[in-house]
């Protein structure tokens, strides 16, 4: 029984991407691991940002500064 947890910041993630993070991670499990994808479980934890920190920063701070995880 695969158990995977996902943990981001509380930053707008909607359901949507929630749905697809779900779906892509248990056909990833069921594709490498050839695990029955009906007993793999993902859970998916948001964060508030200063419960967060990197680099001696709280997440909240770093975005204060205009640093953040998007692409660019």
């Amino acid at each position: 029984m695969p158990y995977v947890k996902i943990e981001v910041t509380r930053e707008g993630v909607t359901r949507e991407q929630k749905q697809q993070l779900i779906a892509g991670i248990t056909n990833l499990i069921t594709d490498v691991l050839d695990k029955d994808p009906s007993l793999t479980h993902v859970v998916i934890q948001e964060i508030e940002l200063d419960d967060w920190g990197f680099a001696g920063e709280q997440i909240s701070v770093l975005r204060e500064k205009g640093i953040t995880a998007q692409k660019k």
